[in-house]
C-alpha cells in the first residue's frame, strides 16, 4: 500500500531546477508535487562507502533539499571498485568531502551536510535528527544496530540495506509509520542474539556492480516515502542473488505482539513461532548419525556469516531464499543449521509446510564449534 507522502511541497521549483528534473514531472502519478516535496525533503545517509555512495549520487540527481552524510572515514583505493562517489584523486580524503563534491555537480540546489565523525549511541539521535528518511549504508551489524534504535526513538523511517559476496538484502523498518500499520524493526528480522559474528567485505569480497544495483534501490525507496508514490518495502524484505540473477521477496512482520517480543517471522503461511506444532532438535552427536544415515545439512545463514565457515557438505541456502523456494533443500531429511537455531527453527517449519523431513541442530554453529567439530571456509 502507498503510504501518505512524509513532506509538503515547496511553493516553486527554480526555472533551472524545473529544467533539470523534466523528466521526473513527466512521469504519470509523480509530477511536479512529487518533485516539489523532494525539494523539500532532508534524507540522512549512515555511511558514504558501497551502498551510501550510489544513494547519495541518486538523491542528488533526484533533487532531495537536504542531504546529511555522516562517515569519519578517508578513501582509500581498494573502496574505489564499488564506492562510485569516490575517485582515484579523493584517496586520503574525507568521504564526506566527496558527496558534498558530486552533490554540488549534479544539482546545485541540494545542500549536503557532511558529518566526519563516527556515529554513537549517544550522537545518534541528535544526527539524525530532522531527517524525514535515513538510509543506513553501514558495513557493521554494531553500527547498524546504533543506527536502527535512534530512529526508533525518532520515529523515522529507516531505509536498510546489506551486501556481501553476490548477495543483497533490502526493506524498510518504520516504528510510526502511519495508523493501521504494523511498525516493523531491525529487531524482526535480525534478533540481537541471532547475528552472530559479521565478516567485513575485505574478508568475504563484495561485488562492486550490486552495491550499485542496492543502493539506487534504497534511494527509490526514500523517494518513495518522501513523495507518497509507490509501495514501500515496509513489511517485505527483497532478496537478491546477483549470481542466478533472481530477486526474491519475504514478507517480514512483528511477531509476539502480546508479549511484547518481536522476534523475525518471514513464512507467509503454516505454522507460527505460537504453533503447537513440536520441531525436532538434534544434538551434535545426532546430527552426525543423521548426515552418516544420508540427512544433509542445509545451512540458513547469510553468506556473510556462511564465510566464516560451514560444516563440511552443507548446502547453503539463506533463510530468504529457502522460505521463499523451500524445494531448494532437496526432497529431505535436512538438519537445518544457523548460527544459534532460532532461524533453523522457522526454516524447518516451512519444509515441514513442504512435506520434507527436517529438524534443527540445536545451538546451530555456535554448539558445532563448542563440540570441537571441524568447519570449513566454502569455495
Amino acid at each position: 500500500m502507498a503510504f501518505p507522502p512524509l513532506v509538503e511541497p515547496v511553493a516553486e521549483l527554480a526555472d533551472a531546477e524545473r529544467t533539470r528534473t523534466a523528466r521526473h514531472r513527466a512521469l504519470a502519478g509523480f509530477g511536479e508535487s512529487a518533485q516539489r516535496r523532494l525539494a523539500a525533503s532532508h534524507v540522512a545517509v549512515v555511511g558514504a562507502g558501497g551502498l551510501g555512495s550510489p544513494a547519495v549520487l541518486a538523491l542528488a540527481a533526484a533533487g532531495v533539499g537536504t542531504i546529511t552524510v555522516i562517515d569519519d572515514d578517508v578513501v582509500e583505493a581498494s573502496n574505489l571498485q564499488r564506492q562510485v562517489m569516490h575517485r582515484v584523486s579523493d584517496v586520503g580524503a574525507p568521504k564526506v568531502a566527496s558527496a558534498v563534491r558530486v552533490a554540488g555537480e549534479l544539482s546545485p540546489t541540494t545542500v549536503v551536510q557532511a558529518v566526519a565523525s563516527r556515529i554513537t549511541p549517544e550522537s545518534a539521535s541528535s544526527l539524525l535528527a530532522g531527517a524525514h528518511v535515513v538510509i543506513d549504508g553501514t558495513d557493521t551489524f554494531e553500527t547498524r544496530a546504533v543506527v536502527a534504535a535512534a530512529c526508533e526513538r525518532l520515529g523515522v523511517p529507516l531505509v536498510w540495506g546489506v551486501v556481501q559476496e553476490f548477495h543483497a538484502q533490502a526493506t524498510v523498518f518504520w516504528s510510526a509509520p502511519p495508523a493501521g500499520v504494523a511498525p516493523i524493526v531491525l529487531a524482526d528480522l535480525y534478533p540481537p542474539d541471532d547475528v552472530g559474528e559479521v565478516p567485513s567485505c575485505a574478508q568475504v569480497g563484495v561485488l562492486g556492480s550490486l552495491c550499485l544495483q542496492v543502493g539506487a534501490l534504497l534511494a527509490t525507496e526514500a523517494i518513495k516515502l518522501l513523495t507518497g508514490v509507490g509501495e514501500p518495502l515496509l513489511g517485505r524484505v527483497l532478496v537478491i542473488d546477483a549470481l542466478r540473477g533472481r530477486t526474491d521477496e519475504v514478507p517480514l512482520r512483528a511477531a509476539g505482539a502480546a508479549s511484547g517480543a518481536r522476534t523475525r517471522d518471514h513464512a507467509a503461511s503454516g505454522p507460527t513461532d505460537a504453533a503447537p506444532e513440536t520441531i525436532l532438535h538434534v544434538d551434535v552427536v545426532q546430527a552426525r548419525a543423521a548426515q552418516a544415515a544420508g540427512a544433509i545439512f542445509v545451512d540458513v545463514r547469510e553468506p556473510f556469516e556462511t564465510g566464516l565457515g560451514v560444516i563440511p557438505g552443507s548446502v547453503l541456502v539463506p533463510l530468504g531464499d529457502l522460505l521463499a523456494d523451500p524445494s531448494r533443500a532437496g526432497a529431505g531429511p535436512v538438519v537445518v543449521v544457523c548460527q544459534v537455531g532460532a532461524r533453523a527453527k522457522r526454516a524447518a517449519r516451512a519444509l515441514r509446510a513442504a512435506g520434507v523431513e527436517a529438524s534443527v541442530l540445536a545451538g546451530g554453529m555456535d554448539a558445532w564449534s563448542r563440540a570441537g567439530e571441524a568447519a570449513v571456509v566454502p569455495a
